[in-house]
């Protein structure tokens, strides 16, 4: 799911790639999507990005003279599961382009696409931020600090901390890979009380001795935990690519990957949280790990073997159950010779149906069962008397 990191890089992509473009025509949407339409038309506009937490704004800027004259138009976007931003030729559009904007002639027709796979996202054509989300980790450090520290009394800091550190009004832009990343550094257990966590940052106090760079390395060397919630979410804005790279792919996505020290790492343990969220962590989980949780470890996952000419190996698939052939019992033994003709040379006359097999032997035979599948042949022998009451022999 992105984060706050992933819709900075959203926006940061569609202020380079659309810097010199002038879009014009009607917003137009995929007939699949539940969003509302977007009610904007110009012959000529700029298409301009901002953020704040998990939310990114569109703002639609009519250039002077374009017709119809109309002020501009702020669009905010979540990304839900799978939201993101590309800039596409006109006539290729992505798969899942569920809102687009084209570009103005004479230059080759483009459009910039919001694509969103699993329809999760969502826009609002009012513009406004969320006003239940509080200040952003990334871009309003100071807000975001001081609303966490002079709100310690709410509920949701009895919670367990990576619990708390989704809530939104509080850590807006903090997901479940950065949640898992902020504790794993910290060496905080995922399942500590939020309060008893938090509550002892107010007490740190820079010594008055230190002067403004000292206190600033000083923090840049031992960061707390509010503190991480800015920096690391920074850290990932400087790796660039996560979909917004020059190379689009997989290999977009390596560096990131390299980055990660806990979420999803082998040999890391994890959970489920309160909410049926994954929380990853290394150690003790903390006192109000969930009763009977089970803790899973990832594994080291093995490489596959790619042969000279580069195609990967596919998978061996899983061995099929066969059935046998007709021509063969249970018990792999020669069906009963019908009853229709003498038997031929050389073949040994069939026994009685009603005889029972020779006990000396040990030899077994199953019965052929009359539906479609085949039943495991019974284990009691003939001339043995039944456990049933009354004591009468099998038949």
């Amino acid at each position: 799911m992105p984060e706050g990191p992933e819709l900075r890089l959203a926006a940061l992509y569609v202020n380079r790639a659309c810097a010199e473009l002038v879009f014009a025509g009607r917003v137009e949407k995929s007939e699949v999507s539940r969003n509302p339409e977007v009610p904007f038309e110009s012959s000529a506009y700029r298409i301009a990005a901002s953020t704040r937490g998990k939310e990114l704004r569109l703002t639609l800027s009519p250039l002077p003279g374009a017709r119809p004259p109309r002020q501009p138009l702020a669009i905010v976007f979540r990304f839900g599961m799978s939201g993101s931003f590309r800039l596409a030729p006109a006539g290729q559009l992505p798969r899942h382009a569920h809102l687009r904007f084209y570009t103005a002639p004479p230059a080759p027709p483009q459009a910039l696409c919001f694509v969103d796979v699993r329809r999760f996202g969502r826009w609002d054509p009012g513009g406004h931020w969320h006003p239940g989300r509080g200040p952003c980790v990334l871009l309003e450090y100071q807000q975001f600090r001081e609303n966490v520290l002079w709100n310690l009394s709410d509920k949701v800091f009895d919670r367990p901390i990576c619990e708390a550190l989704l809530d939104q009004r509080f850590f807006n832009g903090i997901g479940n890979y950065l949640r898992a990343e902020i504790l794993h550094r910290l060496k905080i257990p995922p399942f500590e009380r939020a309060r008893t966590v938090l509550e002892a940052l107010k007490q740190q106090r820079p010594s008055p001795e230190l002067t403004l760079s000292q206190k600033i390395r000083a923090r840049l060397q031992n960061p707390d935990l509010l503190e991480l919630c800015h920096l690391l979410p920074k850290e990932v804005v400087r790796l660039g690519g996560k979909g917004y790279g020059l190379e689009q792919g997989e290999e977009d996505f390596a560096v990131f990957r390299a980055w990660l020290r806990c979420y999803g790492v082998p040999g890391m343990s994890s959970l489920r949280d309160g909410h049926g969220r994954t929380i990853w962590f290394q150690g003790d989980p903390g006192p109000m790990a969930p009763k009977g949780g089970k803790s899973r470890k990832k594994k080291a996952q093995k490489s596959q073997q790619v042969p000279a000419g580069g195609a990967e190996v596919p998978p061996l698939s899983r061995r099929r159950r066969t059935r046998k052939p007709p021509g063969k019992t249970a018990e792999g033994d020669p069906p009963p010779t019908s009853p229709r003709g003498p038997p031929g040379p050389g073949t040994t006359p069939p026994q009685a149906p009603e005889a029972p097999p020779d006990p000396e032997k040990g030899k077994r035979k199953g019965r052929r069962c009359t539906g479609a599948g085949r039943r495991r042949p019974q284990k009691t022998k003939a001339s043995t008397p039944s456990r049933e009451s009354g004591g009468t022999p099998a038949s």
